[in-house]
């Protein structure tokens, strides 16, 4: 058979996504109302670092406006897998009922037809107030603005988005052998919540866990650093693109690999 090419999945996506966006607009009403329940949800994400830093100037040399940019960070690498990826919390649902076997006869990448299927246009109101949040603390922190400079926002907002990607598929494929795998992928989401806050607030146990167990430091401490403070850029920073592109890979394979095993049975 022969093998097909990144323009033929282009292709393909285009029409899945023309489709789906279509099936999301008649019903506005939903979608608005989702849409302004996700602006307030980060409103108050927003306003607890307000808040928080009105009885302290710093964290742990951390100030506002720093710990905002790590904030509108996470949210702007968040994005890719609230729009792209949001399929994962439906995939328990098919393997235990047995439909997962109909992505399985298709003459095309398993894991691309099953997330290709839904696109969540909610994420990109996501993706304007954490644009947003990086645009107000750059400013009022005094960042310089250069093609350089917004060279390395880009490639690091990649790399974040990569690991969030992988540690939600990795924890979504779990259903392939675990019943209960909702709390595996609600853990995980949970644990991205800490991706806003400077590793260096926590413990040095938690540290180790949140870089070499669960990689939540290079969702946005790690490559923000390059932005933020960039005469003390640890070695880990400038390996974030790299880790995150094994991680992804990591996270595919893993996905793939229950997916193969998977043998449409159901619950």
């Amino acid at each position: 058979m022969k093998r097909k090419g990144l323009g033929f999945y282009l292709r393909i996506y285009r029409k899945i996504l023309a489709q789906d966006i279509k099936s999301k607009m008649s019903y506005r009403a939903d979608f608005i109302i989702s849409t302004i329940g996700m602006i307030f949800t980060n409103i108050a994400g927003f306003a607890s670092f307000w808040i928080l830093f009105r009885s302290f100037p710093s964290i742990n040399g951390w100030s506002y406006h720093e710990m905002l940019f790590l904030y509108g960070f996470s949210l702007v690498s968040l994005t890719p897998v609230q729009c792209l990826f949001d399929n994962n919390w439906n995939l328990r649902m098919y393997v235990y009922s047995g439909d997962f076997i109909k992505y399985c006869f298709r003459p095309i990448n398993l894991f691309f037809y099953y997330q290709s299927e839904v696109f969540d246009i909610k994420g990109l109101g996501q993706l304007a107030f954490g644009i947003g949040t990086i645009a107000y603390s750059w400013s009022r922190l005094g960042l310089a603005f250069t093609p350089i400079m917004l060279a390395k926002l880009i490639i690091f907002l990649i790399t974040a988005s990569l690991i969030m990607i992988a540690l939600q598929n990795a924890a979504a494929a779990t259903c392939f052998w675990i019943q209960n795998s909702f709390y595996i992928l609600d853990l995980a989401t949970r644990f991205m919540d800490y991706a806003r806050y400077p590793i260096t607030i926590f413990s040095p146990v938690f540290r180790f866990i949140f870089t070499f167990v669960i990689p939540i430091a290079f969702i946005a401490y790690y490559p923000s650093i390059v932005i933020l403070r960039p005469d003390e850029i640890p070695l880990l920073s400038w390996l974030s693109p790299f880790i995150g592109i094994l991680f992804f890979w990591l996270s595919y394979k893993f996905w793939m690999y229950g997916a193969m095993k998977y043998n449409g049975t159901g619950s």
